[in-house]
């Protein structure tokens, strides 16, 4: 069921069995996979249909194929990740993998087929083609079907526009959250919470990602006493549209799959010097192009597609083609301007095999999790199918009976007084948070220097320092589990910014302590100081509040 957003009705208060937090492909999915018989809140702050999932394009990865095996996908999978993956949890995926395409179509996801069977692409580092799809849009329609069975199950209530806030813990138990609905600010209880919040590329200034991918699971996580690892892993994508007065839009990686190729301003190829060209990791084009920007003083390479027949550009890729040819761009004949971009998350809360955090009755799905499967650095194409696997994990749930019930009528509404604000007050918050996203595409991009991260930590501990007496965030901090609190519109707006930017500071500071850590280059961290790959760093970095950064050997 779909509740409207800005509802003046709240949530009820002891109703639900598990809370899930984001509606993307993991939160989605994890709703369905839920058992039927529990009570499932789904919160998503966004009143438009938008997220990372629904922007994905490449594909999903599984053996289907007859020439490839679920041996050669783990090996591919353990090799893009450098050394850091968790050899159970890339077992795991790769064998369930095709139980979870079969799932996928019995819900009606109807990939791409050549006479009649199911089409596969080819992604950089994959040593067969893997990668089905639907067209370039295939994140959409994954999300469109599963929003479409969301809305027809009665044990499920979706609530767009609604903002957590803050994790319920008590007696280091998860079991419930506060959240901003509307105008009010509220306890909701629940045996259980999912994050899926996914990730934080929108910390960068340049990026794929949505706004609200700003790593705000991670900073509620670590609020909540959970464990976070390997944040220092970011995956920049090496594509991503550079253009005056376009948005930074991902041109997948699945048009050199089919046999495009990158070109500099000289007409020369900037990763011929990789043993794979064009289709080498990620993490290695995207620096290969960063290097020769910096050599050659310019913004962007070119992507060439005319290697590929025009016929398949417009019947495969055309939501890319359509979006270049709105900015005058015809990929057809001429070469796409692109740059690296901050795109995917390696690092972010600690679970198990089944989903689980350190603390009790939080659990974490997808991009906001860090479940050994990606290691250093991702496969192409294993996100979207990672979120699948996980999700299933939610079907054989173990709820706690611990719920304190409280009564709807013991809520209590506190009043108060709000102080008077500079003027521009709003306007300096959203200046601050874009000066931020600056920084840290300067300080921690695709490549790294000391200099440049010491001067954020400067930045961040006079920054974060502004926040800690604001007097909005305290009553969020002071919020007592039967009180509410209702806001006016401008106050809503103002809170919401400033959760924003606190959230964005919390993770930018443990995204930059993580990288101060570690100190050598692998997968997606790459240190000017450090540029060479370690053994005795073939560890996870390791944090949890109030404790000083750890590493944790790999699990064999």
């Amino acid at each position: 069921m779909l509740r409207q957003p800005f509802s003046q009705e709240k949530i009820d208060l002891n109703k639900w069995d598990v809370v899930v937090i984001g509606a993307g492909a993991a939160g989605l999915m994890t709703c369905l996979e839920l058992p039927s018989d529990l009570n499932v809140l789904l919160l998503n702050r966004n009143t438009s249909k938008v997220s990372s999932s629904r922007w994905a394009q490449g594909g999903i990865a599984s053996v289907i194929r007859p020439e490839d095996s679920f041996e050669l996908h783990a090996k591919d999978t353990l090799s893009a990740g450098d050394g850091l993956c968790d050899p159970k949890a890339v077992e795991m995926l790769v064998k369930e993998a095709p139980e979870c395409v079969d799932r996928l179509e019995e819900l009606g996801m109807c990939f791409d087929r050549n006479l009649n069977k199911l089409s596969t692409t080819l992604e950089a580092a994959h040593s067969c083609r893997r990668v089905l799809h639907v067209k370039d849009r295939t994140g959409r329609a994954l999300v469109e079907v599963l929003e479409d069975h969301i809305e027809n199950k009665k044990n499920i209530l979706h609530c767009r526009g609604v903002r957590v806030t803050k994790l319920l813990v008590n007696q280091d138990i998860c079991n419930g959250v506060q959240v901003l609905d509307g105008s009010n600010l509220y306890w909701i209880r629940a045996r259980a919470v999912v994050l899926a919040t996914g990730g934080g590329g929108h910390l960068f200034t340049n990026t794929t990602n949505p706004a609200q991918s700003a790593g705000e699971g991670i900073a509620l996580a670590w609020n909540a006493g959970a464990v976070i690892e390997d944040l220092e892993f970011i995956q920049f994508h090496p594509t991503a549209l550079k253009y005056y007065g376009a948005p930074c839009f991902l041109i997948s990686e699945a048009l050199r799959g089919e046999g495009a190729v990158l070109v500099d301003n000289n007409g020369k190829s900037p990763v011929s010097h990789l043993k794979d060209a064009d289709l080498s990791t990620r993490d290695q084009v995207s620096r290969a192009i960063m290097s020769n920007m910096i050599r050659n003083n310019i913004d962007h390479v070119g992507l060439d597609l005319r290697f590929i027949n025009p016929e398949k550009v417009v019947k495969r890729f055309p939501t890319i083609l359509n979006r270049c040819l709105e900015y005058g761009i015809n990929p057809l004949n001429e070469l796409i301007p692109v740059a690296p971009a901050a795109h995917y998350w390696m690092g972010g809360v600690n679970t198990d095999l089944n989903a689980c955090s350190n603390v009790k009755g939080l659990y974490a799905v997808g991009e906001v999790a860090s479940t050994g499967v990606h290691g250093a650095n991702r496969l192409a194409s294993n996100s979207l199918m990672e979120c699948l696997v996980f999700a299933r994990k939610m079907s054989s749930i173990v709820l706690d009976d611990y719920r304190i019930i409280h009564k709807e009528s013991e809520r209590h509404e506190v009043k108060f007084a709000m102080p008077k604000l500079e003027e521009d007050f709003t306007y300096k918050i959203s200046s601050k948070i874009d000066h931020l996203r600056q920084l840290c595409w300067q300080s921690l991009g695709v490549s790294r220097s000391i200099q440049k991260m010491q001067g954020l930590a400067k930045v961040l501990q006079h920054e974060s320092s502004d926040l800690r007496n604001n007097f909005l965030l305290a009553l969020i901090n002071n919020l007592q589990e039967n009180q509410t609190l209702n806001l006016d519109e401008q106050n809503r707006r103002l809170l919401n910014l400033l959760l924003d930017l606190q959230n964005r500071q919390i993770t930018t500071e443990l995204l930059l302590k993580a990288c101060i850590f570690r100190e050598e280059s692998r997968g997606g961290h790459y240190r000017d100081d450090f540029p060479k790959k370690e053994i005795s760093w073939e560890c996870h970095s390791r944090q949890q509040k109030n404790l000083k950064i750890t590493k944790r050997f790999v699990r064999n």
